[in-house]
């Protein structure tokens, strides 16, 4: 074991999950017990927090609201989707950074958050072994969208898709009330990979689910869609269809922009701003058949519902924090913890460390055998993947009948020359 002593700091990035902070409550509990690290801080806004130097002293927080990081949704500290350049390109941001750990005596920093946070952590990494300062860099893998490479599955994909898996069951319930007929069209996130969308197929498996799905991984056939949700409609009154709202066409275009122009909308990423796609296919449909039809987009829900967590995701999200600190304590960097699926029947996950160059802005997609022929439906690979995931009930205490959450107190961590103002590069 290499003995390093100074301060930890961890970061959230990209969009909020149900348990990004249970990974945070991971990182810091663990972090306060080890005595290689001197001081635990919290970036405000991930990256930028440490761009500004605003980030808060952990030790000050009550532990019990530490506990409830587990079931409080979102991201506690604040998230944010901010690009850092190609160091051959701007070397600014590294070198501020450097300034900012070098400053606080930072030797372990911890990143959560997806792609493209595993793309900055790896950046970090790199500059800090080139600039010769001993910091120690780990990833913690976050995403609903379950497309982190190498890695069995995300922490925050076994809630979103029960949360999905269980509205979807509510929805068909409720659009077979009347006698007259109904098309239903539910719209879930999913830009490039169709995990979200995918689990509403284990509410099929449930009895109670879609007749119809589609994912971003099948070049979507306007035409055929409006047959095959024709002929369903004809002989059945009643359909569900899910989609993701990344579905394109044989061309690359994706569906939603038949009816607007998204590229004017782009984050920091270049990634274009989805949404709208239900309320395009229910007006196409709505021309073609005639019929009823309602359109329904799960939206922010599907990441934030931590009364609906699983239990299983909750326990790995933490468990995916803990390791973290305990393999950078024990010298291991430029890493992101993963998991790695068992053989066997029963369900079973073991961490494993992938080197950060290698998940980086890569994707995993479904697998086109888990796609039934025709493309609009799941096979039971995917039931038997996708359902140990969302395993055992997860809900915050309650006061009130309401759900108790965090509330963190925020302490900022004082400066160590409190006599020097801190610089902000983002100030005019």
């Amino acid at each position: 074991m290499s003995e390093l002593k100074g301060a930890a700091i961890f970061g959230q990035s990209g969009g909020p999950t149900a348990v990004i902070n249970a990974s945070a409550a991971g990182v810091f509990q663990e972090a306060l017990k080890q005595g290689d690290i001197t001081k635990v801080y919290g970036a405000a806004h991930g990256i930028k927090g440490i761009l500004e130097e605003k980030f808060y002293d952990m030790s000050k927080e009550d532990p019990y609201e530490l506990e409830l990081l587990k079931t409080t949704p979102s991201s506690a500290l604040g998230s944010v989707r901010y690009k850092l350049k190609n160091v051959e390109d701007d070397e600014t941001d590294y070198k501020r950074i450097l300034e900012v750990f070098k400053k606080y005596n930072i030797r372990y920093f911890f990143y959560n958050g997806g792609n493209d946070s595993m793309d900055t952590c790896n950046k970090i990494s790199k500059y800090m072994q080139k600039s010769g300062y001993e910091c120690r860099v780990m990833g913690v893998p976050k995403t609903i969208d379950n497309d982190l490479w190498a890695t069995d599955h995300c922490p925050g994909y076994g809630s979103a898709a029960r949360y999905i898996a269980t509205s979807t069951m509510e929805v068909y319930h409720d659009a077979r009330v009347y006698d007259q007929g109904m098309i239903t069209v539910l719209e879930i996130m999913g830009r490039n990979a169709g995990w979200l969308t995918a689990s509403s197929a284990l509410a099929t498996y449930a009895g109670f689910g879609p007749d119809l799905i589609y994912l971003p991984e099948i070049p979507f056939d306007l035409d055929r869609f409006i047959l095959e949700v024709s002929d369903l409609y004809r002989k059945q009154n009643k359909v569900i269809i899910a989609v993701s709202e990344g579905i394109r066409d044989k061309d690359g275009r994706y569906i939603s922009e038949y009816s607007a122009d998204l590229s004017k909308n782009k984050d920091s990423f270049g990634h274009v701003q989805l949404g709208g796609l239900a309320a395009t296919l229910v007006e196409i449909l709505k021309e073609k058949t005639g019929a009823k039809i309602r359109g329904i987009e799960f939206s922010l829900l599907q990441r934030c519902a931590a009364h609906l967590g699983s239990l299983t995701d909750v326990n790995e999200a933490v468990l995916a924090g803990q390791m973290a600190v305990r393999y950078a304590v024990e010298g291991k960097t430029d890493y992101m913890v993963a998991f790695e699926r068992a053989a066997g029947a029963e369900y079973k996950c073991n961490i494993k460390l992938v080197a950060l160059e290698e998940v980086a802005n890569k994707e995993k997609k479904v697998p086109r055998e888990w796609i039934n022929e025709a493309g609009n439906g799941l096979k039971k690979q995917f039931i038997d993947y996708a359902l140990p995931l969302i395993q055992g009930v997860s809900a915050p205490p309650l006061e009130n009948s309401l759900p108790r959450f965090a509330k963190l107190k925020k302490v900022l961590a004082p400066h160590p020359n409190v006599n020097k103002e801190p610089v902000s590069i983002f100030a005019k």
